[in-house]
């Protein structure tokens, strides 16, 4: 995994603009703390931060290959788990290596069949490649959006990098907000619309898409997308299938040059990951699985359980690890670190994010990093298989909204007077309903289950990208690549078209791929109910935050009181977030997570100078 940054100009000379990409690559060093490099050329400088992970010799970048008279030139982030199937194709075809890196079958995979290479890729990627012969940069993206890819065109520029701050950091790009922005970051955040970068001028390549840019401009182009069609394979064969698909995932993505875990919350989704990759290091004689989990100090005495969180971790985890035989680790935050990791989560997202679940994932990377580089994640697998309660609860299902995100009008009521009048309820509807336009429709389907087919699709292309963003930037900012077997793309087209009655087998989320794991974990495990991300009970943390955001509301200075009203801010601190009276986002931001949210508007107003247009 890695950093990458590029500045692309076809009218004029950059050859003495490389003190700029040195700065916009290094804004990246967490992502990359291994080796730095860039390119330089006329019309096109690239550099990249490197996080050593395959093939430490022959994986460097930025990567030059020739072929004829024409020189490639790529910078990337990501793996490609299907790295060798494509290799022993293209020597077939007459290529040579000079390493064993996928950085180098991507390079050579995109002189062989052009634009057309990411169709065979299987992998979690973020590239760029300039083609020196054509003047021409291509651009793409991994199909559900692992690796994230920013871009911006200004004047004759195009930057590109993994990250805001690496494109913020050239002198061309100031760091404005519009009306859009305001809209975007109260009506949806931590959400982002497809594509967003939120500040003016900043984009995103959207996942499953890939960009051109040439004389000709930009060209955005979408190359894969699920396509819905009948299931004909019946439960059983079904089961087995699925079986065989998420086993495949989790051996293919425990491919690394350095050591390897696995992230063990005990629910049932870290669990079989943690048991198959267990079981592949006993098979190939790798020694124990290093697992970890997180808890928070005094979790234990505060717990309590509700209809989203029905019991904690600790005792599933212990059986879990006994279960694997892992050398099992658990890391404990206090509240002060939780509180204080806000700034850091801030200037690892470039945004405002999701909170303590951000820093907290930020701490817990951190303690990670200290013995491991890979680590393997549970993520997904909730959105694709149903594993949340907007998939079985009317009220969430019948909503004619973002069904984890439904307190507009709250939202909307704690702005300032001069943007208390936006119309956000329309903006957010609007992304609501394009998002409903492009699922992909089976002819045939009843009216239930076109609308449980349009909720997968909208947990897909939203809440699973917002947890996806989050677990790249908060792992990356400590240098450590996270994998997420669940969101294998052909693990996703196969389930992706299974009928809900088979997903909801036995009335159970995650009912099929409960019935999938039978023999790989123990029956305690696969009963359990569905649990999220863990946070912190501890009612100190919400004294922390509501001290906290008084202090920012009662100083004249702070940026926050452009955009929200102290007096309504005011009466949610002071009832304890009751005066909101409504979940922010999703199962776990309620109300110490929405003053920690407006807290970290205030922290990224102010790091990152944030003017409003």
């Amino acid at each position: 995994m890695c950093g990458i940054a590029g500045w692309i100009n076809l009218k004029e000379d950059l050859t003495d603009k490389v003190k700029v990409i040195e700065t916009m690559t290094n804004t990246l060093s967490k992502r990359g703390p291994d080796a730095f490099n860039i390119y330089k050329s006329k019309n096109c400088l690239l550099g990249h931060r490197r996080l050593i992970v395959v093939d430490p010799e022959g994986g460097g970048q930025p990567m030059i290959r020739k072929v004829e008279d024409r020189s490639y030139s790529i910078v990337y982030n990501g793996e490609l788990y299907n790295t060798e199937v494509i290799r022993r194709e293209l020597l077939d075809k007459g290529y040579h290596f000079k390493s064993y890196s996928d950085t180098e079958v991507l390079l050579m995979s995109y002189i062989e069949w052009g634009f057309d290479c990411v169709k065979k890729l299987n992998g979690i990627f973020a590239f760029g490649i300039w083609n020196e012969y054509k003047k021409e940069l291509f651009m793409a993206r991994d199909r559900l959006g692992v690796k994230p890819l920013f871009y911006s065109q200004i004047n004759n520029n195009l930057f590109l990098a993994s990250e805001i701050k690496a494109i913020l950091a050239n002198p061309v790009v100031e760091p404005i907000i519009t009306k859009d922005s305001i809209m975007e970051l109260f009506g949806l955040g931590p959400a982002r619309a497809l594509g967003s970068g939120v500040f003016k001028d900043i984009f995103e390549v959207p996942p499953a898409y890939f960009l051109i840019y040439n004389d000709d401009g930009i060209k955005l182009k979408q190359y894969w997308q699920l396509g819905s069609k009948p299931h004909t394979d019946d439960f059983d064969t079904s089961v087995n299938r699925v079986k065989e698909l998420l086993v495949d995932a989790v051996e293919r993505q425990l491919i690394s040059d350095v050591p390897v875990c696995t992230f063990l919350s005990g629910g049932l989704d870290s669990s079989c990951i943690s048991a198959i990759a267990a079981k592949s290091f006993e098979g190939k004689g790798r020694g124990k699985l290093n697992t970890y989990s997180v808890d928070y100090l005094d979790n234990d005495h505060y717990f309590k359980p509700s209809i989203f969180q029905p019991d904690s971790d600790i005792s599933y985890i212990k059986q879990m690890s006994q279960f694997i035989d892992s050398n099992h680790h658990s890391i404990t935050i206090d509240t002060p670190q939780l509180a204080d990791g806000l700034y850091e989560a801030v200037k690892a997202t470039d945004l405002p994010g999701m909170a303590d679940v951000d820093s907290s994932l930020y701490l817990f990377c951190k303690e990670v990093k200290k013995s491991s580089t890979v680590a393997l994640s549970g993520e997904c697998a909730d959105e694709i298989f149903g594993g949340y309660p907007w998939f079985t609860r009317e009220e969430f299902i019948n909503a004619n909204t973002f069904p984890w995100s439904q307190a507009i009008k709250e939202r909307k009521g704690i702005l300032s007077k001069e943007y208390v009048n936006l119309p956000i309820e329309d903006y957010v509807h609007h992304q609501y309903q394009k998002t409903l336009r492009d699922v992909p429709k089976l002819e045939g389907e009843t009216l239930e289950e076109e609308r449980i087919r349009e909720i997968f699709y909208l947990n897909l292309k939203w809440f699973m990208v917002t947890l996806l963003n989050r677990k790249d930037r908060m792992s990356m900012a400590n240098g450590l690549e996270v994998r997420v077997p669940f969101a294998d793309h052909w693990l996703v087209e196969y389930v992706w078209n299974i009928p809900w009655n088979m997903k909801y087998h036995n009335n159970r989320e995650k009912g099929i791929l409960r019935e999938a794991l039978q023999d790989i974990l123990p029956p305690e495990i696969i009963n359990r109910k569905k649990s999220p991300y863990p946070k912190t009970h501890n009612p100190s943390y919400l004294k922390v935050v509501q001290s906290r955001l008084s202090k920012i509301i009662k100083d004249t200075n702070s940026p926050l009181l452009q955009l929200i009203d102290g007096n309504k801010v005011k009466e949610i601190i002071e009832s304890d977030g009751k005066a909101f009276g409504r979940p922010w986002f999703g199962q776990l931001m309620t109300a110490p997570q929405l003053m920690a949210y407006l807290i970290q508007v205030d922290i990224w107003m102010r790091e990152y100078n944030v003017k409003i247009q």
